[in-house]
């Protein structure tokens, strides 16, 4: 995902606003804003669903109003570009260097530490967390659903 948040700040360095030492910090907060973008769209994706509004929101303060639309595009087709990538590589190649954690959070408060089941986001502990997708109709609306017809 470097290469995706790299190419942004490539194309958009060039035309940041602020001169002088105020550039270097301009430089150094699109550079941030990048690369916490797509760290986020490889271990949030899911909770994710905004990925150019979010990065084009953290970066339009740094440029004059005449060059938004430009960076807009920038941003949205680098974007695109990763959320086709992720979508091409096994999830198994992105796992990041620390591992996987559970979604879940404990009693008090703080992030469960285990490792989340195979092809899962929550460890055995908290699977009844997982949403399964399946809809479960209950026999009152069935019972309607045959008057109705």
């Amino acid at each position: 995902m470097y290469q995706f948040s790299r190419s942004i700040y490539r194309e958009l360095a060039p035309m940041l606003a602020a001169k002088g030492g105020v550039a270097c910090e301009s430089k150094q907060r699109m550079l941030d804003a990048c690369e916490s973008t797509m760290n986020r769209l490889v271990s949030d994706r899911r909770y994710f669903a905004k990925p150019t509004k979010a990065l084009f929101s953290d970066l339009r303060n740094l440029f004059p109003i005449q060059d938004q639309l430009v960076v807009y595009r920038v941003v949205d087709r680098n974007v695109r570009l990763a959320v086709q990538y992720l979508d091409s590589v096994p999830a198994e190649e992105l796992v990041p260097a620390g591992g996987r954690e559970c979604r879940a959070h404990t009693r008090r408060g703080t992030p469960c530490q285990r490792e989340p089941l195979p092809g899962r986001d929550y460890c055995p502990s908290h699977k009844h967390l997982e949403e399964d997708g399946t809809v479960v109709m209950p026999a009152s609306a069935e019972a309607e659903l045959s008057i109705a017809a």
